[in-house]
């Protein structure tokens, strides 16, 4: 679900100045999952920019405030959300931790890093959504830690069936500041990519599973 239209727009209008969106259709990106993509959405830039780290914060800020109300502790998931986690959690004068994608390998092998006890409700901040596996893990590592997981906000989401059903399965409410229709439109609406791109970027979306297979 994302949050308003409003935002949506200016968070993607954001990103395509920034350049943080790129396409390669001859090369595409390998994300984690596996899965081949023509286009990759780099939410990190963001943190150079002073301006649009500061709304994206106001509107995490604002999405919490309307749909959570209180609760204990903020929670970033490794690496691309702890940086606006830790800025969202400031704004709100509430207690930070992060999930690590696995368990260190030496000292407390900790999992879940900072101070947090068991029984209390957290928020959880994503930068970037695809097929949400990743997402969902520090979801459950939370869960596993005996904290309450109200939901989880993310800056983008490739709005995937995939990951709108992992999501779902695991009962987790997710909010999303923008998305890839609206990213797409707001390309087009700039010139910022080709017919040919249109074509490549939509025929992806209605099938990502099988667009990288030759």
């Amino acid at each position: 679900m994302v949050y308003n239209k409003e935002t949506a727009i200016t968070i993607s209008e954001y990103l395509l100045q920034i350049k943080a969106v790129k396409l390669n259709a001859k090369e595409p990106f390998t994300w984690a999952s596996g899965l081949k993509s023509p286009i990759y959405c780099d939410n990190r830039k963001t943190l150079s920019f002073p301006k649009i780290r500061t709304y994206i914060r106001q509107q995490f800020v604002n999405v919490i405030n309307e749909e959570y109300g209180s609760f204990d502790v903020v929670a970033g998931v490794a690496t691309g959300a702890i940086a606006h986690g830790v800025l969202v959690a400031q704004e709100l004068g509430l207690p930070f931790v992060y999930v690590r994608s696995a368990e260190k390998k030496h000292c407390l092998e900790n999992l879940i890093e900072g101070y947090y006890e068991s029984g209390q409700s957290v928020v959880v901040i994503e930068d970037l959504i695809s097929t949400g596996k990743s997402s969902l893990n520090a979801v459950e590592a939370l869960r596993g830690a005996g904290l309450k997981v109200k939901g989880m906000v993310a800056i983008f989401s490739y709005n995937l069936d995939k990951a709108i059903e992992n999501f779902k399965k695991a009962k987790c409410q997710l909010i999303t500041l923008s998305d890839y229709d609206e990213l797409i439109h707001q390309a087009v609406h700039n010139n910022y990519i080709s017919e040919k791109d249109l074509k490549s970027l939509v025929k992806w979306r209605e099938d990502p599973e099988k667009w990288g297979i030759k």
